[in-house]
């Protein structure tokens, strides 16, 4: 009579071993279930998936540097371009085909309202540099000054008639689902309208702040790919089942290293630096200011002397994307999570299919968002001087003035300069 051998927990028998060995294997398999799915390093088509992936990332990174290369106005457009695509995605995860055929012009009335918080948020970002730069053609300047004197009341002549539309178009039994998309799309205007304003405002304040904290998060999104691709092994968080400790740690200290030494490299650029206070398309020339003016520093004694290098040369704007890299690194992500937490609740694998290997413009950008929101608070909050200088003291004065005063002001001013009398 054969006997388990309870003291190593082996079966003995066949019928036994074969029990345990399906036991073992169902654990296994919730153990999976209950992760959300595998890990990278013991998926079997992860090469190919990962070819997929890195042509399509290299294809946006060529792709971005063209864009950054352009210029100020080209990135906003950019930026643009990819909220509309967000938008869309965004639009279609709640869209219900049988009930939107009982609806004729309903999604059109979405875009209305996107078209008019677009509008809204650009003017009152812009609208400032839009008046800087039409100084020429006083029919044209009048026409800028009245767009920009009403904007407010344009704005919300355009809101309160899609809100009339809403209304006069509600339709028995449709209640439900026609004020469940109205509340969707204006937290999808929230969403965002909200996050993606920062971004553009980084771009105006110096391509630097935009370029850096972008740069960053793509960093720290590629490395944990990869660390988690070849080494991953302890899961991270059940939202992300894909996601691993190895590749946070690894992309972490990845990012950290490239923050301190892209910002040498970035900062010693003047079109990357320099604010742009109008909408032209020129290179930018300005005084850089104390934190990209470079700082010497002797390395001591006990360096080999085989070293090149006596002295290092560092921008004080290092320690700021040290800041930058660390929020990169640690808080960031969590808005990768927060999207995987929404995908799970709507059941839907990406947000999209638009990006071969990434899944759609949401799924890339998730992250990006809340990193721009704190690049210009960190900016404006430890970066930004907090005296009031001169320049800074006229400007608030000229622009408290009404917009035609504004006109004659500077039209006087022209004209002495140039020697002529007003």
């Amino acid at each position: 009579m054969h006997k388990d051998n309870n003291n190593t927990g082996a079966p003995s028998t066949p019928i036994a071993r074969l029990r345990h060995r399906k036991r073992s294997s169902e654990a296994v398999a919730d153990a999976s279930k209950e992760n959300g799915g595998r890990l990278l390093v013991n998926d079997q088509n992860k090469y190919k998936s990962m070819w997929i992936r890195a042509q399509s990332t290299i294809w946006m990174i060529g792709s971005f540097a063209f864009v950054v290369y352009m210029g100020h106005l080209y990135i906003t457009a950019m930026v643009v371009v990819i909220q509309i695509y967000m938008a869309k995605e965004l639009f279609n995860l709640l869209r219900k085909a049988n009930e939107e055929r009982q609806l004729p012009g309903f999604r059109l009335l979405n875009w209305h309202f996107f078209f008019t918080a677009m509008l809204f948020v650009y003017g009152r970002i812009l609208n400032q540099r839009l008046y800087n730069t039409v100084t020429s053609g006083k029919s044209l300047y009048q026409l800028v000054i009245s767009l920009i004197k009403y904007h407010m009341v344009i704005c919300y002549s355009l809101y309160i008639a899609g809100f009339m539309w809403f209304i006069l178009t509600l339709k028995k039994k449709m209640y439900k689902y026609q004020f469940g998309q109205y509340a969707w799309t204006h937290m999808i205007l929230i969403v965002v309208f909200t996050q993606s304003s920062f971004t553009v405002a980084n771009i105006f304040e110096g391509i630097f702040w935009f370029l850096l904290p972008a740069t960053l998060i793509v960093i720290n999104d590629i490395f944990a790919y990869i660390c988690g691709f070849f080494f991953g092994k302890t899961p991270l968080i059940k939202l992300s089942p894909k996601k691993t400790w190895e590749g946070f740690i690894g992309a972490s200290i990845t990012t950290m290293i490239s923050a301190f030494v892209l910002a040498n490299i970035m900062g010693r650029f003047q079109w990357l630096t320099c604010p742009r206070k109008d909408l032209s398309t020129g290179w930018l020339q300005c005084d850089p200011g104390p934190l990209f003016k470079p700082e010497y520093f002797t390395l001591p004694g006990w360096i080999p002397q085989w070293f090149p290098w006596k002295e290092i040369s560092i921008l004080p704007v290092q320690w700021h994307a040290l800041c930058l890299g660390l929020f990169a690194s640690i808080i960031a992500p969590f808005g990768g999570f927060f999207a995987s937490g929404f995908k799970r609740a709507f059941k839907v694998k990406d947000f999209g299919d638009s990006i071969p290997g990434h899944g759609g413009i949401t799924d890339r950008m998730d992250c990006q968002m809340v990193m721009a929101v704190f690049a210009y608070i960190y900016h404006q909050s430890f970066v930004v001087p907090q005296s009031v200088s001169v320049d800074m003291l006229m400007e608030q004065i000229l622009r408290s003035l009404p917009y035609e005063e504004q006109y004659t002001l500077y039209t006087r001013l022209g004209e002495l300069i140039q020697g002529r009398p007003t």
